[in-house]
């Protein structure tokens, strides 16, 4: 689309006209000038020849030449662009990472949603994967733990690729412990290079820290020195109706949940406790972290502007260059 930057110049279109009209020309010096005899019988000879050929006058083609150079000059001036169409740019969000736990507790099925129940780790990759889609303009980053702590993706804005990750995610890949400690001092390495205000680590587990070199608390004063807030979340149901031989029976399946630490984890990184007894809660919860959390909201668009001034302004040059030409080029007597 053509576009001019500077519309206003247009103002100076008759600035010539009225520099000749209000300024008065200046005065030749008779005593010096190239007195011709027969110069008046010349002129009235041109201007019979020009008459009678219907050519205009020297005059008239210098001041036609004059007005379209002077025209090109403003369009020049006036800013002319071509704008291309707009480009949407990532935005600047949240730098968020998933930490999620693949011990072999994550595959009881005790949490409910929509009035099913589901095991733990199907209501996190059901719920995590809504918040995933929410997340536009964020990078979002995915850890996967249990004995060991992996990085499964990097912190990046491709939130399918995440998706995917995590849909393939199985109990057991990393180990049947859980090495909570360590899964925080991984997250800490990989966030640490972003800005400070960005950083966030979700964390979700059923159980307490058995597993790893790093204690918990001490990766979780970490974060705090370095600003990485750290949103614990604790998964599984206080009750939970079992069978067996002696007939149905109410157990707590969340009886190994290290309710305490987490507080901790999340009290000295400026983040927040929440505890999931079902697929419902942790719903809730991540609608909350969306709020503790903002996502971005304003479009950043660019379009890509090519200049055209160059046209018009070498237009002029080669006109009055032409000009030039024809004026000083002696003409040829038949």
């Amino acid at each position: 689309m053509m576009h001019i930057a500077y519309p206003w110049i247009f103002i100076l279109l008759p600035l010539p006209w009225i520099v000749r009209r209000f300024w008065s020309a200046a005065k030749l010096d008779s005593a010096t000038a190239l007195k011709v005899p027969f110069y008046a019988q010349m002129q009235r000879a041109m201007q019979n020849l020009s008459s009678t050929q219907g050519v205009k006058s020297p005059k008239k083609r210098q001041l036609s030449i004059f007005i379209v150079l002077w025209c090109l000059v403003l369009l020049a001036g006036s800013g002319l662009q071509w704008l291309g169409k707009p480009v949407e740019l990532p935005r600047s969000g949240r730098d968020i990472m998933l930490a999620i736990d693949l011990s072999g507790s994550m595959q009881t099925p005790d949490m409910k949603i929509r009035g099913q129940y589901l095991s733990r780790i199907a209501v996190v990759k059901h719920v995590a994967d809504q918040f995933i889609s929410r997340r536009d303009g964020d990078r979002i980053g995915l850890i996967l733990f249990g004995t060991h702590a992996y990085l499964q993706t990097p912190l990046t804005f491709d939130r399918t690729t995440v998706q995917q990750m995590l849909g393939d995610a199985t109990v057991g890949i990393a180990g049947i412990q859980t090495a909570i400690g360590d899964a925080i001092g991984l997250a800490i390495k990989r966030l640490m290079k972003y800005p400070k205000d960005s950083r966030a680590l979700v964390l979700m587990t059923d159980g307490g820290n058995n597993a790893g070199v790093v204690l918990p608390l001490e990766a979780a004063k970490k974060a705090a020195e370095l600003g990485i807030k750290i949103y614990t979340i604790g998964l599984g149901a206080n009750r939970m109706v079992v069978n067996s031989l002696l007939g149905p029976q109410v157990v707590n399946p969340s009886s190994d949940l290290d309710v305490k630490t987490l507080q901790q984890i999340a009290q000295m990184t400026g983040g927040k406790f929440f505890r999931a007894e079902s697929g419902d809660a942790l719903e809730t919860i991540y609608k909350v972290l969306d709020q503790l959390e903002p996502i971005a909201s304003d479009k950043v668009t660019l379009r890509p502007i090519t200049p055209l001034y160059p046209y018009p302004l070498g237009l002029a040059l080669l006109l009055l260059l032409i000009f030039s030409g024809l004026t000083v080029l002696p003409r040829r007597t038949v």
